[in-house]
C-alpha cells in the first residue's frame, strides 16, 4: 500500500477483499482523487461514514476506522470529468493518522491481514458454507418484500473465501451489519457472523411484531 492511501467514505457501501464494486464519481474533490490514483498505483480505500455524516459531509465526518483498500480495475473518464468504475477490494486496513492537505482525505494505514485458516477453520467454513447455500435458496420466496438478497446465486467453483466476502457485500444487509462482518478478525468469525445474521432476519421475517436491533 501507498504511503498515504486515497479514502473514498460513504454512508452506504462496504467493500471485501477479492469482490468487484462498480463505483460512479462526480465529486470534483473525488474525481481529482481517482485522476491521482490512476497516475500512481491505482490504490483506493474505501471507508464507512459514521451515523451523522450528513451535518459535515463537505468537510471531513467521522468514518469507521477499518475499512477495506482496492484496485481500480477499470477506469471510464466521461466527457463531463465523471468516471465510472470498478474497484477490485484488496486488504482489510486499519486508519492510523489521517492527512488533509488535499482536497480529498488520504491516511497512513496499517494492514489488517486475515487469519491463516487452519485444517479445523477449513472445516468449520465449509459447514458455514452449507448452511449458507441452504438458507439463501430460498429466501427470495420467503422474505417477500423484505428481500435479504440482491443476487444468490452461489458458484460451486468459488472459493470459500470468495463466496463468504461477496455475500457479506452483495446480500441486501444494512451498512453497519456489513461494517461488523467486515471487522472481523478472520474468515471463520465473519461466515458464523453471517450465517447468525440471516438466521436472525429469516427468523424476524417469520414471526411478526419482532424487530433487530443494529450496534
Amino acid at each position: 500500500m501507498a504511503d498515504l492511501l486515497p479514502l473514498f467514505p460513504l454512508p452506504n457501501v462496504v467493500l471485501f477483499p477479492n469482490v468487484f464494486l462498480p463505483l460512479h464519481i462526480f465529486e470534483p474533490r473525488y474525481r481529482e482523487m481517482v485522476a491521482d490514483a490512476v497516475a500512481s498505483d491505482r490504490l483506493i480505500g474505501m471507508v464507512l461514514l459514521r451515523p451523522g455524516w450528513e451535518r459535515d459531509y463537505e468537510g471531513q465526518p467521522p468514518v469507521y476506522p477499518i475499512g477495506c483498500s482496492g484496485v481500480l480495475t477499470h477506469v471510464e473518464r466521461l466527457g463531463d470529468g465523471r468516471y465510472n468504475l470498478v474497484l477490485r477490494g484488496l486488504e482489510r486496513f486499519r486508519i492510523v493518522e489521517e492527512n488533509h492537505d488535499r482536497p480529498y482525505r488520504r491516511a497512513i494505514v496499517e494492514p489488517l491481514h486475515e487469519r491463516a485458516l487452519a485444517g479445523e477453520d477449513r472445516e468449520a467454513i465449509r459447514g458455514q458454507r452449507s448452511k449458507l447455500e441452504s438458507m439463501l435458496s430460498p429466501v427470495r420466496s420467503e422474505l417477500g418484500e423484505t428481500r435479504l438478497v440482491a443476487d444468490a446465486r452461489m458458484p460451486a467453483a468459488m472459493s470459500d473465501e470468495d463466496l463468504v466476502n461477496a455475500l457479506a457485500q452483495y446480500l441486501d444487509l444494512e451498512p453497519l451489519e456489513k461494517q461488523a462482518l467486515l471487522e472481523k478478525p478472520g474468515l471463520r468469525t465473519r461466515a458464523e457472523s453471517l450465517v447468525e445474521l440471516l438466521e436472525m432476519k429469516i427468523m424476524v421475517a417469520r414471526t411478526p411484531g419482532i424487530s433487530t436491533v443494529t450496534h
